[in-house]
């Protein structure tokens, strides 16, 4: 074979051929390139072939694994006390609070009409019932709603970064969203 390199050049190569497609605006979106960085920063480090993941499946997210949990509180301050900490506790990635939503709801056999805060609470799947009982063990409501979807789809480095926020149980997170 003429002019044929080495392995670990071709190895060497096809990384810097990486990184640079990693900061070429135009061919990829600037949240894929991030993504990627890490990889293509290990595979030059361990001189192995980088391989592209699919847009379709290049996020590295499981569908369903990252859940929007709602719950209603009677005010923003048990609302804030709650959020604060499920946040804490890293039960959550972040809550969101939506004052003045209006619930009617059938309680004890009458028809009521309440002003409530409604938190949403984005966290990994595997940790709503755990969410849930801390919930119910500080809620003032005697039946606290607490119901929880799965997120199929979303912005890959939110959803990254829900579940690196709260898989870091033992150590505090400096990563924003």
């Amino acid at each position: 074979m003429r002019g044929a390199l080495p392995p670990s050049a071709l190895l060497r190569g096809r990384a810097a051929l990486l990184l640079s497609l990693l900061w070429m605006p135009a061919l990829l979106p600037a949240a894929f390139r991030l993504l990627l960085l890490p990889r293509a920063l290990l595979c030059m480090a361990s001189r192995s072939p980088p391989s592209l993941p699919t847009p379709a499946s290049g996020s590295g997210y499981v569908p369903g694994s990252v859940s929007a949990a709602f719950v209603t509180c009677p005010n923003e301050k048990v609302a804030k006390e709650i959020a604060r900490a499920v946040v804490e506790k890293r039960l959550a990635a972040c809550v969101n609070l939506i004052p003045q939503i209006t619930s009617i709801y059938e309680w004890k056999g009458k028809i009521e009409e309440d002003s409530e805060v409604l938190m949403m609470i984005k966290t990994q799947s595997s940790l709503v019932p755990a969410l849930t009982d801390f919930v119910r063990s500080v809620h003032p409501y005697e039946v606290a709603e607490v119901i929880a979807l799965p997120v199929e789809q979303g912005n890959p480095p939110y959803l990254h970064w829900v579940h690196q926020v709260t898989q870091c149980l033992s150590r505090p997170s400096t990563d924003v969203p």
